[in-house]
């Protein structure tokens, strides 16, 4: 029933004289609803024909069925004729086929269409040779090509269309041309001249010049002579195929006397057809023919068009800027501006007719009408990009602003909608190209980066913000998600100084509060990337302390997963001896939580955490694995983790571990790791020489002072190869001091990889830390309650001092044990719970661990 109004809805129990009528209405409705379940019903004696024995192989229970069975069960049967093919081929073709041959002379519609989908299937699944298919299957398509149904007609020439592609030419020509010169006459029906087009424009591919001129040539000419308007419309449009196959010669001796003969014929339908065809073949024909013969063709087109149906304005407002691009070049200046305006006047076609009537009292055709102008303006948005390399980007403000002020403030969405898509105005259209539009608006459309890029765009970051604030308070969790997702290309456009202040704190926010998990993630994913290219040593220990106290070892047991999220793409993005400098220890720590759901989450990750380890050095950390895992088999009671505890130790072991030197196996995940550990250690360097200068100079050094002096020195964007790799560590080795000039040199190269361009490459991002330095970790396991005491090294974690200290990252005294085993620092009910109460989010049913 339907609900009812809101107006009535205090009045919901009034049985007046109205509503009763609108009751019987409703029961009415059901009443004709109900009627044919009824008659579908069948009755014991039509069930019993149903009725097949199970003993019976596929294969005659598929021959009983066409041979006894009803048609719902034959056009089963031809349904599942692919399946046969693939199980039993030779007693298909020998036993099923030749009833379905049967079968198909008296079948109806949905057979019919069943048929040719299974025929089509078989030629592409090839579960037989093309020799096969040919001999068993090709004549049954040819013979049901004429049905008397277009629908079925159609279906089965789709399937001849895809057969001739894989058909050798002899098969072709007596199968399928030979017959084709009796069925192109005019003796024949309309449908088969129009199926003979249609094959006419498949085969020109398949044959030889010489053939094709001898054979199929003679008969495109008669059929674009047809007497029947459908007949000439559809082999004009097969005439883009043809002239593909002929070469340029043949195309302009040939085909353009006939495209220039249809242009003028009396049916309107085939003056389109011929449109497009020139349209589409602009690139065959040479700037003569353009010139002299086309460009007057498509002018007359274009002027009698408004005096034509508004289909063809349709057609041509999509076909405008490719006619535009393919002519550009050989109009005089008046024809120039007389496109222009004609592009202008489609623009705002249907806008000048206001009226403020209610569609239901404005007649249908008035209604079709505009429906068809809507159309045009579409188009004419969907064209403007190409219109606007017509008139010089240099004139867009002059000749093309306002009439793009017109199409963003169009009344219909839709038009509005592909101008959006266009240029990117709308937020989901602008979101997917987000990371061009920022780049393009920070190097004011130059492809050399600006000296002040971003002096002239002092909204950028507001505006930034905002948007993301608008796209978390709204219900669209996918346009929050692709955004978030987006701004990692940030480090590309604003300073690392910016984005700390401006963004990180806004991704913890997301990652601790948001309820929806893809976008979590994607604020994680972007935080890690922030915190890869940040420049300052002291922020991102900052960020890394906040990430291992506020969600590696959080009170809400959904943190905890964050983090364990965190830590994958730590290690997708960073390099190894990065993770396990500062992430190792805290993520293996988690196989003491007190929720199933965080032990789970870990032994998944298991893997990817031991393949962050190197052998010899990181022996250590190895044996911390091992540990953890062994005590995970020992003292695990959840069944569920325990099952996926062993998968995992299954797993381990067949892992083959990456040793310090290079491994043929491993060579080009050994590059990738080393090439981010580079990196990691370039922006180390980068902070230092900036101190050192600093120092000298007495003044800070900023990024537009970095830019000039790259660009001075011709910097290449690009990372040398040559940067030597020197891992910080306890060994007490290092290189010897450098001259000035050598240090000037690193210091223009940290400049050039602050503002190399924001590759994908660069999307799994560097690992930049001592694996030495991990000695800097002591644990110690004593009896039952086993606890893992972390400390990390003196430079891990410097707090900031209170002058220094950002708003957006408080500073923590130190970094607290990682410890969360069985010991007393862990309050069981804040800790096994998002909030509370202990569960198992959505990897397991609820269920606690005392």
């Amino acid at each position: 029933m339907h609900p009812p109004p809101p107006a009535a809805a205090a009045a919901a129990m009034d049985f007046g004289q109205n509503s009763l009528f609108g009751y019987m209405e409703d029961l009415q409705e059901l009443t004709i609803i109900e009627r044919p379940v009824r008659r579908s019903l069948k009755t014991p004696e039509e069930i019993e024909r149903l009725t097949v024995d199970e003993d019976l192989s596929d294969i005659e229970r598929a021959v009983y069925l066409l041979s006894a069975g009803q048609d719902v069960q034959g056009t089963s049967v031809i349904a599942n004729l692919p399946f046969l093919m693939r199980q039993n081929p030779a007693e298909t073709l020998r036993r099923v086929l030749p009833k379905v041959r049967e079968v198909l002379h008296v079948a109806g519609v949905e057979m019919q269409l069943t048929a040719a989908v299974s025929f089509l299937t078989i030629l592409q699944e090839e579960s037989v040779s093309v020799h096969t298919y040919a001999h068993s299957f090709l004549q049954v398509i040819l013979l049901h090509l004429e049905h008397r149904d277009t629908g079925v007609s159609n279906a089965w020439l789709e399937t001849l269309l895809s057969v001739i592609e894989v058909l050798p030419k002899e098969t072709l020509r007596h199968e399928i041309l030979n017959p084709l010169v009796s069925k192109a006459q005019l003796s024949q029906t309309v449908q088969s001249r129009l199926v003979s087009c249609k094959i006419l424009g498949k085969l020109t591919n398949k044959f030889d010049a010489h053939t094709i001129k001898r054979e199929i040539l003679p008969l495109v000419k008669s059929l674009c002579q047809d007497v029947e308007y459908e007949v000439r419309s559809c082999m004009c449009r097969q005439l883009e195929n043809i002239a593909q196959g002929i070469g340029t010669e043949l195309t302009k001796s040939v085909v353009l006397p006939e495209l220039i003969e249809l242009s003028r014929d009396e049916g309107s339908s085939v003056r389109l057809a011929a449109f497009e065809t020139l349209v589409n073949l602009l690139d065959v024909f040479d700037t003569d023919d353009r010139s002299q013969t086309i460009l007057p063709l498509v002018k007359s087109f274009c002027e009698k068009s408004f005096k034509a149906d508004e289909s063809i304005l349709i057609s041509l407002s999509f076909h405008l800027g490719k006619l535009c691009h393919g002519l550009y070049g050989i109009f005089t200046p008046d024809q120039h501006l007389r496109f222009l305006e004609f592009y202008k006047k489609l623009c705002t076609l249907g806008l000048q007719q206001e009226n403020g009537h209610n569609e239901n009292q404005i007649p249908p055709q008035i209604l079709e009408q505009e429906k068809k102008y809507i159309s045009v303006r579409k188009n004419c948005a969907y064209n403007f990009p190409a219109m606007i390399v017509f008139v010089d980007p240099k004139n867009f403000h002059l000749e093309l602003y306002s009439t793009f002020f017109c199409l963003c403030h169009d009344p219909e969405v839709p038009v509005r909608y592909t101008i959006a898509i266009c240029f990117y105005e709308v937020l989901d259209a602008l979101i997917d190209h987000l990371p061009e539009i920022l780049e393009l608006m920070s190097t004011g459309g130059e492809s050399s980066v600006q000296e002040n890029k971003l002096s002239s765009l002092p909204d950028l970051i507001p505006a930034l913000t905002a948007a993301e604030q608008r796209a978390a308070a709204s219900l669209k969790w996918r346009t929050h998600e692709k955004l978030l997702q987006k701004y990692a290309c940030l480090p590309h456009i604003i300073s690392s100084d910016q984005i700390y202040y401006r963004f990180l704190q806004r991704m913890f926010t997301i990652m601790m509060t948001n309820n929806v998990l893809p976008v979590q993630k994607a604020a994680s994913r972007t935080l890690c990337i922030f915190l890869r290219y940040n420049r300052k040593q002291e922020q991102r220990h900052e960020v890394i302390q906040k990430l291992i106290e506020q969600l590696g070892q959080g009170k809400s047991y959904w943190n905890r997963l964050r983090f364990l999220d965190t830590c994958e793409f730590i290690i997708e993005i960073f390099s190894k001896s990065f993770f396990c400098k500062y992430f190792f220890l805290p993520a293996i720590e988690l196989t003491h939580d007190p929720v199933a759901n965080v032990r789970m989450k870990l032994c998944y990750l298991l893997p990817k955490v031991k393949s962050t380890l190197k052998i010899p050095a990181d022996k250590h950390l190895l044996q911390q694995l091992e540990m953890c895992v062994r005590k995970l088999l020992c003292q695990e009671k959840d069944k569920d983790v325990l099952a996926i505890v062993k998968r995992t130790v299954l797993e381990l072991d067949r892992m083959e571990m990456s040793m310090d030197a290079f491994q043929k196996k491993f060579y080009e995940k050994d590059l990738l790791d080393q090439e981010k550990e580079r990196e990691e250690l370039l922006l180390m360097e980068m902070e230092q020489l900036e101190k050192e200068k600093q120092q000298n100079d007495g003044r800070p050094v900023s990024d537009k002072t970095f830019e000039k002096k790259r660009r001075d020195t011709k910097t290449p964007t690009t990372l040398p190869k040559s940067i030597p790799i020197s891992v910080p560590g306890p060994s007490g080795t290092s290189t010897p001091s450098t001259s000035k000039e050598i240090k000037k040199s690193k210091l223009i190269r940290s400049q050039s990889f602050n503002n190399q361009a924001f590759h994908a490459k660069y999307g799994n991002l560097d690992k930049c830390a001592s694996k030495s330095s991990t000695a800097g970790y002591t644990s110690s396991v004593s009896g039952l309650g086993k606890t893992s005491v972390i400390s990390l090294p003196d430079d891990s974690f410097r707090t900031r001092n209170a002058s220094s200290t950002p708003t957006s990252f408080p500073s923590n005294p130190s970094l607290p044990s990682t410890s969360r085993g069985t010991g007393n620092s862990v309050d069981p009910k804040s800790s096994g719970s998002k909030d509370t109460q202990p569960r198992k989010a959505t990897l397991k049913s609820r269920k606690s661990n005392p």
